[in-house]
């Protein structure tokens, strides 16, 4: 049986003097979790050069400054693209508009959870995807407009605000009839929804 590689990491090595699409999304990605603060322009320079080794430096990868294999590794499994950024925010308004503020970045933050979890699938749209996962997706609400402080909360909860701690699953105890989802151990209960592990 041939086995093909996994592509799920898969992005070209990016360096100084670096300029196509994937210095945008690099940058982008930096710049969430908040390494690069300058404007995007998809031009690998000396800032985006600084950026990546700090990353690097806390994120336990050789700080080479160049954007290779591994930093592109912990990039996936720490950050989002502009693109997965959508994803998300539709997700948190989807799921929990009209609960409080920190409920709602407790949504994204379980999200996060996942993506850094062996558990779950390795990008943020087969999360949101997985089959029976959230309620959003059976019933069609995941394709609403979010509003700002979805996106907001979904920002928050890349950069590292995890008011679930730890939590891989939300329920509402009022409608929820998993027997399942009841079993799991429960962390914290914010707003209408628990989380739990």
């Amino acid at each position: 049986m041939l086995l093909l590689p996994d592509k799920t990491f898969a992005a070209p090595v990016l360096k100084m003097g670096s300029a196509n699409g994937d210095v945008w999304d690099l940058q982008y990605r930096l710049q969430v979790l908040g390494y690069y603060q300058d404007k995007l322009d998809g031009k690998f320079g000396t800032n985006t050069y600084r950026a990546v080794k700090r990353f690097q430096r806390q994120y336990g990868v050789a700080p080479d400054g160049v954007a290779g294999p591994r930093t592109w590794k912990q990039l996936k499994r720490f950050s989002v693209s502009r693109h997965e950024m959508d994803m998300l925010a539709k997700l948190v308004y989807s799921e929990a508009r009209g609960e409080p503020y920190v409920g709602q970045v407790a949504v994204a933050a379980v999200v996060m959870n996942r993506l850094q979890s062996n558990q779950f699938p390795k990008t943020v749209k087969d999360i949101i995807f997985e089959p029976y996962a959230f309620t959003a997706i059976q019933d069609g609400q995941f394709w609403l407009r979010p509003n700002r402080t979805a996106y907001r909360a979904a920002w928050e909860a890349v950069r590292g605000w995890d008011p679930s701690y730890g939590a891989l699953y939300y329920f509402n105890p009022d409608t929820a009839t998993s027997r399942w989802i009841w079993s799991r151990p429960q962390i914290t209960k914010i707003g209408r929804h628990i989380f739990a592990k």
